[in-house]
């Protein structure tokens, strides 16, 4: 049994025909992890629909009644790159409930899964890059509504960058310090310092958005984040940890999160068909450990989900997931015998 929750269901399935966005991912990585006795399915717990009045806390009146009465213009239906269904409507209404079910239990837990979600490409008032519905930001305001957090940090690491988060939670932004080259947690070691590339910050209120993305990829107009790390093409392993070391160094400076929600992404790896970064699989699960290493030690509760993944095998991504949560499993587990 792990020592947390995998939120899932087999409606999780994106009724969207012959896509790119591999639909059937979400109960591959299920049925992996019961084949190779990762989870049992006592781990897992199935998730309810969000309700019209979370979905409404982070979407305008006027787009989710669009949504639901299926009047989206051709225009709007194209930037979102996904056919309009009624189908597709319950299934990110069901993400939503997933990522608000995932945080409820990553603060009892220390960290928890959506098998799904990370869908940072929606705005307020219209959908892009196959997302729909902005199911992080509605399970951040949901806590925030109900008084069990008062602040969140997202960290994404999707290789593209996270346009509906930053456009959502933009705040009050102050000027900032540029971030040193390297941190200090990786002066001397045998990575040494980041290969080129740019980071830009400023100060939030509520909500502090970290963005680790390949600059020169989707979406073409990238709003700020609170700190936004520009990453260069084939950026490899120890470059790309290096950069995510300095960004949660720099923003847990900065920002005192009560729920960390990580945005987790399969595609930074090389072989995968829409990134252009250089990341092995064995790196991903070591940005994976880095993430959760610096959340247990500052006790921060983790919400993960999973956001992009487009590898040239689909089982390549469904093995980046599944080792997100064995991962999980190394940092968060008890000591043996305690």
């Amino acid at each position: 049994m792990l020592p947390f929750k995998l939120i899932y269901s087999n409606d999780y399935y994106l009724p969207i025909g012959i896509h790119v966005f591999p639909a059937g991912k979400y109960r591959m990585v299920h049925d992996q992890l019961l084949a190779t006795a990762v989870a049992e399915p006592s781990d897992f717990v199935t998730p309810q629909l969000a309700s019209d009045q979370d979905i409404l806390l982070v979407h305008t009146p006027q787009y989710v009644q669009k949504l639901k009465t299926g009047t989206l213009s051709p225009s709007e239906v194209m930037q979102m790159e996904i056919p309009h269904s009624p189908e597709l409507v319950r299934a990110f209404w069901l993400a939503a409930g997933g990522s608000i079910l995932a945080a409820q239990h990553a603060l009892k837990d220390r960290v928890a899964f959506n098998i799904g979600g990370g869908f940072h490409h929606a705005f307020p008032d219209h959908g892009e890059g196959f997302c729909m519905i902005h199911d992080v930001a509605v399970a951040i305001r949901r806590m925030q509504r109900d008084g069990k957090i008062r602040t969140a940090m997202t960290v994404d690491c999707d290789v593209h960058h996270g346009n509906g988060t930053a456009a959502i939670f933009a705040g009050t932004r102050t000027p900032s310090d540029p971030l040193p080259s390297t941190s200090a947690s990786m002066v001397g070691s045998a990575a040494g310092p980041p290969r080129a590339g740019k980071m830009r910050q400023a100060h939030t209120r509520d909500v502090f958005t970290i963005s680790l993305h390949q600059h020169n990829n989707y979406p073409t107009w990238k709003p700020r984040s609170s700190i936004d790390v520009d990453l260069p093409d084939g950026i490899g392993d120890d470059d790309y940890l290096a950069w995510l070391d300095n960004a949660l160094s720099s923003g847990l400076r900065q920002f005192e999160p009560d729920l960390i929600c990580y945005i987790a992404g399969a595609d930074p790896y090389r072989e995968d068909q829409l990134g252009g970064l250089a990341l092995s699989l064995e790196g991903l699960k070591r940005r994976d450990e880095l993430v959760f290493r610096v959340a247990c030690a500052r006790n921060i509760p983790v919400m993960v989900t999973y956001a992009g993944g487009y590898a040239r095998k689909v089982e390549d991504t469904v093995t980046i997931h599944c080792n997100t949560v064995i991962a999980a499993r190394e940092v968060f587990a008890p000591p043996k015998g305690s």
